[in-house]
């Protein structure tokens, strides 16, 4: 009877460990900006403060109908960047920002998904400015991340993102090693990056 009610007990914690998680991932927490508010730009186009990483404040679409994504997560940011910026729109509107990298496509082909060429981390090809960077899904966002090239020098990249966390920031630095002719991203779960030729 004991180990049932201390079974029930661990349960009990685990289940509103999660509920707490999940409810804390929708609110925010950070009373300097408000949702929706401008923080950042890129070549004019606005990084906005989303709160709390799960929140969602609606779905973006062009007046031609094209579906930049839910406000004001990660992936709406660099699909609106492409879109403004490149007069891109990727065959493929859809999906979660890991769901950019397909690991199944060799380095330097066409990812037909997303009508960009793909490298994978490490890289023959140096990343630029304007590729975006692709990252893999954690304990607590299996959603993953995605982000563009702000700067690249000989030994680091800059990122601009939208959605780091409501304390994070829209700005993010990562070392850029070259060995044997490819570069490597320091970050081990930066996947690759999308570049439009």
């Amino acid at each position: 009877m004991k180990v049932k009610k201390i079974t029930l007990l661990i349960i009990s914690v685990l289940v509103l460990g999660y509920a707490g998680i999940k409810i804390v991932k929708k609110i925010n927490l950070n009373s300097d900006y408000k949702i929706g508010q401008a923080l950042d730009s890129l070549n004019g186009v606005k990084v906005y403060y989303n709160g709390g990483v799960d929140n969602i404040e609606g779905r973006n679409v062009t007046k031609d109908n094209y579906n930049l994504g839910l406000k004001y997560q990660c992936v709406e940011f660099v699909k609106r960047y492409y879109y403004e910026h490149y007069n891109h729109k990727m065959p493929d509107a859809y999906g979660h920002a890991k769901d950019f990298f397909d690991s199944k496509i060799e380095d330097g082909n066409l990812n037909k998904s997303r009508g960009l060429i793909q490298y994978k981390n490490p890289s023959k090809s140096k990343p630029k400015v304007g590729d975006l960077v692709i990252f893999s899904g954690s304990l607590l966002n299996r959603f993953g991340h995605v982000a563009i090239i702000s700067n690249v020098s000989e030994n680091e990249i800059e990122i601009i993102q939208q959605n780091p966390g409501p304390f994070g920031s829209s700005r993010e630095i990562f070392d850029l090693k070259e060995q044997d002719g490819n570069y490597k991203i320091g970050n081990e779960r930066l996947l690759g990056w999308l570049r439009k030729e």
